[in-house]
Parts: structure tokens; C-alpha cells; sequence
């Protein structure tokens, strides 16, 4: 059954930390991957999981940065992974299965945003391909794993889904790269990824959330040169925070975590959630909201056939539907 594209009055909001949304939850024997889990959203994510008893995992393209980020934090395991890399994607999921393990949570939290235009693999488009390609690697090699715990899978997506869906006649920008236009089909494909798994992996109890964490100054705006933040309205020159609607990290961290453990999404998946809550449809004008795009149960089943075909991995070759 799908589940509406409504919000259900969690009672949660945009400045709800990741401490309200875990308050009275137990996570005692669980065990969570969080991709990226070592900065910005991820390490409140891996922090907050942590405090409630789970066991994270946490893969790192830098793992000695992410080794000293966590360092102090018990309950935390490193190891090594590039989204961008599928024979790295490919050594991760083979580690983890070897050690018999259940995935409980999967946050794919990992991301680029707005990157000069950079070739990874066979001439893939960067963003599409850490964003979107690698975690749905990662997902589908790892989902003996995730099938065994009946848990959720969740895929960081962002507000920038909006600014286009997947542009099937150049989804590599091959005809020309603009940094935006391929965020936004990053971050649209999130989405369409989560409500593809959430109907193909509902059958093994397994339910996908796409998140928008809100707007945060964390290490993901990196390729972003101050003038362009300070013109945004986002900071001043001093690069102090100007924008009110920006949350704090614990706040941006805190939907993902939400859609990850609340008891309240029992029986509910496929669906895009902000400020702790589902999301309403995008209306024109009004900010915030799911476009259409990003939730078309076609388009969804189009674009994972044609990642499958891309990365060679499908977890559900033979499942119809």
C-alpha cells in the first residue's frame, strides 16, 4: 500500500533536535550504517544513534578523519569506502557481510554539493554518481544484511530536488555540466530511489524514507566560494549566519533520524519527509514540499533499471512490479 505524501502531526517540527525525536527510543542491539557519518548532519546522526544504544558503522573515503572526528565516541566502527569508486562500494559490502551482521538503520547520508565539473569511473557526472549511483550500490550489495534486519533505509535527498528531475536525454551532462542542474538531479534521484526500494524491499519488512535535512552551513558547502553565500543571504562578510530559517546541525541531523527510528512510521514508507514530519506536495510559490517528480512511481522504476544496467548490481533482478 502507498503511503500518502501527507504530513501525519508528529508533533515535531523544523527545530526539533536529534535528542526530541530519539526521546524514550532504545536502539539497544541494533546496528546502523551511516555513509558520511563523521561530519556535518552525518556525525549528529552518528552521535545521537550512539546515545540511544545502537552500533554504528561508519564507511569514510577519509577514515583517518573520520577515526579522529569520532575518536571518544564508543559504539562506533570505521572503515573504508568511496561512493564514487564501485570496487571500493563493492570491498565495504563484502566486509560487512562477511561478519554475519543485520543492518538495522541504513542513513545514506554521504554527499557532494555543487562541484566543479569532475569524471568519476567510466565518465560518470560526479554528483549523480557519489549521491546517487554509489549508495545504490551500496543498498543493493548490502541488502542480504538489510533484508535480515527489517529495518529502514534512508536517503538524504535536499529541497534542491526541485530544480529538475533526471534529465534522460544527458544524465551524465555530457552536452554541458551546470553544478546546480546536476545537484538537483542528485538529490531528486534520492528520492525516486527510496520509493522504488520502499516498493521492491516492503516484502522483507524493509521500508525507505527520502529526507530534506533543511538548510544547514555544514562541510557540504565546501565548493561554495563565500561570495556566493554571502550574496544567497545565507552569511556576512564576517561569515557569520544571517539566514533565520537555517537550522543548527542537531537540528538538520534530526529528520533523518526521525525517519530512521520513530515508531510513529510503522507500517508507512516511500515517502519524502522535512522538519520531522511527511511532507506535503510541493505547491508553486510556497516553499518547502515534494515535487512530483521526485515521487513518480514510473519514473522511480525507470531510473533504478537504468542504475542497475549502470553499476551492474541488482539486488531484485527477478522481483516484477
Amino acid at each position: 500500500m502507498t503511503t500518502p505524501q501527507r504530513r501525519i502531526g508528529s508533533g515535531f517540527g523544523a527545530r526539533s533536535s536529534v535528542d526530541d525525536v530519539l526521546s524514550g527510543i532504545d536502539l539497544s542491539g541494533r546496528t546502523a550504517i551511516v555513509t558520511g557519518g563523521y561530519s556535518g548532519l552525518g556525525l549528529e546522526a552518528t552521535r545521537a544513534l550512539v546515545g540511544a544504544g545502537a552500533r554504528v558503522v561508519v564507511p569514510a573515503r577519509r577514515r583517518s578523519v573520520a577515526e579522529e572526528a569520532l575518536g571518544g565516541i564508543d559504539g562506533v566502527e570505521t572503515d573504508d569506502l568511496d561512493l564514487s569508486d564501485l570496487e571500493s562500494v563493492r570491498g565495504f559490502a563484502e566486509r560487512f557481510l562477511a561478519s554475519g551482521r543485520a543492518v538495522d538503520i541504513m542513513i545514506n547520508n554521504a554527499g557532494i554539493m555543487a562541484c566543479p565539473e569532475t569524471r568519476v569511473g567510466p565518465g560518470w557526472e560526479a554528483q549523480f554518481a557519489t549521491n546517487h549511483l554509489g549508495h545504490f550500490a551500496l543498498v543493493n550489495r548490502l541488502w542480504p544484511a538489510i533484508a535480515r534486519g527489517g529495518g529502514r533505509v534512508v536517503a538524504v535527498s535536499s529541497g534542491a530536488h526541485g530544480i529538475t528531475g533526471v534529465r534522460w536525454d544527458d544524465v551524465q551532462f555530457e552536452g554541458g555540466y551546470d553544478r546546480w542542474q546536476a545537484y538537483g538531479q542528485a538529490k531528486a534521484a534520492n528520492v525516486l530511489f527510496a520509493v522504488r526500494l520502499d516498493v521492491l524491499g516492503r516484502g522483507a519488512g524493509v521500508r525507505a524514507f527520502a529526507v530534506h535535512p533543511g538548510s544547514i552551513l555544514t562541510p557540504l558547502q565546501r565548493h561554495l566560494a563565500k561570495a556566493d553565500m554571502v550574496g544567497a543571504g545565507w552569511i556576512d562578510e564576517a561569515g557569520n549566519l544571517t539566514d533565520p530559517t537555517f537550522k543548527t546541525p542537531g537540528q538538520g541531523a534530526a529528520t533523518e533520524v526521525w525517519a530512521a527510528v520513530s515508531p510513529q512510521l510503522v507500517g508507512m514508507g516511500g515517502v519524502y519527509c522535512e522538519d520531522c514530519d511527511v511532507a506535503e506536495p510541493a505547491v508553486e510559490g510556497v516553499e518547502g514540499g515534494v515535487h512530483a517528480h521526485a515521487t513518480d512511481v514510473g519514473e522511480a522504476a525507470r531510473l533504478w533499471a537504468l542504475s542497475a544496467e549502470l553499476t551492474g548490481v541488482d539486488a531484485f533482478a527477478a522481483v516484477a512490479g
